[in-house]
């Protein structure tokens, strides 16, 4: 009987091993798609910090573990995984931009001490990735926020095609689609995201008329 290492194993052969239980196969499957995961969830919101993506890839994970008895394999598993962690990577930002437009949090003073041991506290550096400092921040916004207004399923094909870098062939599987189908909503949502970007642009140049 041959014996085949966890790195040689076969995608389908990892995901049937994770699926009985073994934990050296799950090891591997956090090895192999773990950072990919990271990069790509840094790519969807270039204002993340490291702490904020982790985060979010540890739920994804955790989301993972809990699903993948559901994963039949008519998709790639990395791409399955990032559809998964661009679900989680909108809501963490969908509740960070609603603490700040006023959810109730209170300010923190950075020079305010712990009632409990009086030390003043040490915030988490804000501090992105080298991956994330890479990423022009302003056009990156600017982009997150027009494919947020752009909705599904425009954004979804986007966010596969140009953060997940997946091919028509890939994104047609993970969407049940065919490839002329995806390469024409891509084509359409492109126009569309340009047209949003555009009329962002606009009004943000616009000078201010109001006296």
């Amino acid at each position: 009987m041959i014996l085949v290492s966890m790195e040689a194993m076969s995608e389908h052969e990892l995901v049937s091993q994770c699926k009985r239980g073994s934990a050296p196969a799950w090891d591997e499957l956090f090895q192999r798609h773990y950072a990919a995961t990271m990069r790509f969830i840094f790519q969807m919101v270039p204002s993340f910090t490291q702490e904020d993506a982790e985060e979010i890839c540890q739920e994804a994970f955790l989301t993972v573990i809990r699903n993948l008895a559901t994963f039949e394999g008519k998709s790639q598993l990395q791409t399955w995984i990032f559809k998964i962690a661009a679900n989680k990577s909108r809501d963490f930002h969908d509740k960070q931009t609603a603490q700040k437009r006023g959810g109730g949090m209170m300010p923190l003073s950075l020079n305010a001490e712990d009632p409990e041991t009086g030390l003043t506290i040490d915030p988490p550096s804000g501090r992105r990735s080298p991956d994330s400092e890479l990423l022009s921040m302003e056009s990156m916004q600017l982009v997150r926020a027009a494919l947020d207004g752009l909705g599904d399923p425009c954004r979804e094909v986007i966010e596969l095609r140009y953060f997940a870098d997946l091919s028509y062939e890939e994104i047609a599987a993970s969407l049940a689609l065919n490839v002329k189908t995806v390469s024409s909503r891509l084509s359409k949502c492109l126009d569309r995201l340009e047209n949003i970007m555009t009329q962002s642009i606009r009004e943000e140049n616009s000078p201010n008329l109001s006296v």
